[in-house]
């Protein structure tokens, strides 16, 4: 039985069919290469012989990609999914709100291109190609980003930045970063606010005052209540003599 495919592959599918793309489509020839970077799919089809197949999808400049970093580490829910390696459900709509589409919305982002002689577009080693890649999709999330223009490494190296030099949420908020307080962060100082002052004075509570709230014990020893025999025994334990 076919297991199915996750959200993001069956969302390029629909995507590129979208555009004209119609996915799965009879590839030819068998792909011997694909290498996928910023705005363009590279891969080789054996077919009798070697063809070269490109295709190319629109990639974001860095000024977009800074929009897009910034949106995604606003949502801790999200950032938390990308830096473990999957692709959070509401990426596409993190996208939109910097006006930048995730998945190629017009056929004006999509070129494409084959040394084979076939004047239909496209041909069928493009078939195999993008089949190839909807696979490389659907094993790796990270793929469609790296279209885009940016790589698994570069992305989770960016967001993590981000979260390390955020600011504080009180813009008036002076606070020390944590990194430099760690030798003291465990210390146990003075109360906010009390200065040099006293400690407040409190009740003193003795170390055996819990029998005095335990239920009565249902048998005696030697005669004499439990209790009162271990009374002692809890001030031995705590220091306290001659009471």
């Amino acid at each position: 039985m076919t297991e199915p495919l996750p959200w993001w592959s069956t969302r390029f599918i629909r995507a590129l069919t979208a555009i004209g793309v119609l996915l799965p489509a009879k590839g030819r020839g068998s792909v011997v290469s694909l290498e996928v970077g910023a705005g363009r799919v590279d891969a080789e089809v054996q077919d009798g012989r070697l063809y070269q197949v490109r295709i190319g999808m629109t990639a974001f400049g860095k000024s977009d990609w800074a929009a897009i970093t910034h949106a995604l580490a606003a949502k801790a829910s999200s950032t938390v999914l990308l830096l473990s390696g999957e692709l959070p459900r509401d990426v596409e709509q993190i996208f939109k709100a910097v006006r930048l589409p995730l998945f190629p919305s017009s056929a004006r982002e999509v070129s494409l291109d084959c040394t084979c002689p076939d004047v239909e577009v496209p041909c069928g080693h493009l078939n195999a190609v993008f089949s190839a890649l909807v696979a490389r999709v659907g094993d790796d999330p990270f793929t469609i980003l790296a279209l885009r223009g940016r790589n698994r490494e570069t992305l989770l190296e960016e967001l993590k930045n981000r979260l390390i030099s955020a600011e504080p949420l009180d813009p008036d908020d002076r606070s020390p970063a944590l990194t430099e307080v760690m030798d003291t962060f465990f210390d146990c100082g003075q109360a906010p606010g009390l200065g040099a002052a006293a400690p407040l004075p409190v009740p003193r509570t003795t170390f055996d005052a819990l029998l005095d709230h335990a239920p009565p014990f249902a048998i005696t020893a030697g005669g004499e209540d439990v209790a009162e025999l271990l009374r002692p025994v809890y001030r031995a334990l705590a220091g306290e003599h001659g009471t």
